[in-house]
């Protein structure tokens, strides 16, 4: 289905914007920094003065430290632009509670026990939540086999993940045929194991 053509002609009023960024270090660990910044197109009055069209009212990041397998081995953030300065970076080392938890595996519900409501940051909280598949998408092709599955036999890890990579589909029996079943094989098959995004 396409997007709807605007019925009224509308003019932008607010931009947020995502970006997550990964690097391969030379220990074989990597870098992950993401982040979250809110700008508006009209000038906007904050309890710390006017903050003009173009200039961020949040602009903040996430750093972690993470090995092969998605455990994070250390983490912080950093505030630069906020509405309330002298407050709304003053969460100390909060973000640190992401330390031992895993990309893969609970992340989702560990970021809400360690770091919902008043523990965080409501927007640095919120862009944990990308993380997992952010990362799943930097290690496809480079960490994880995309192409031929777990050496326990298991497919790889997109395979019944989404309706275009249904085990029974056109692109499974075209892209990946060792991996291809049809409809009645497939609807006997093991489910997959859960994705990060499921760790909710």
């Amino acid at each position: 289905m396409s997007s709807p053509i605007p019925s009224s002609p509308r003019r932008l009023i607010h931009r947020r914007a995502i970006d997550v960024q990964v690097f391969a270090r030379d220990d074989h660990l990597y870098e992950v920094e993401a982040g979250l910044s809110d700008t508006k197109t009209q000038d906007m009055p904050l309890a710390g003065g006017v903050r003009h069209a173009g200039e961020p009212i949040h602009e903040m990041k996430l750093h972690l430290l993470i090995d092969t397998q998605m455990n994070i081995l250390q983490a912080g953030s950093a505030t630069h632009w906020m509405p309330y300065p002298g407050a709304c970076e003053q969460h100390g080392e909060a973000y640190q509670r992401l330390v031992g938890l895993n990309l893969m595996q609970g992340f989702r519900l560990g970021v809400k026990d360690r770091l919902s409501g008043a523990k965080g940051c409501t927007h640095l909280t919120e862009l944990c939540q990308v993380l997992p598949t952010s990362v799943i998408q930097a290690f496809a092709g480079v960490v994880i086999d995309t192409r031929e599955g777990s050496a326990d036999g298991q497919p790889p890890f997109q395979i019944d993940r989404c309706h275009a990579l249904r085990r029974d589909g056109e692109v499974v029996r075209t892209h990946y045929p060792r991996w291809y079943r049809s409809m009645a094989e497939a609807s006997n098959a093991e489910p997959p194991q859960a994705l990060p995004a499921s760790s909710s």
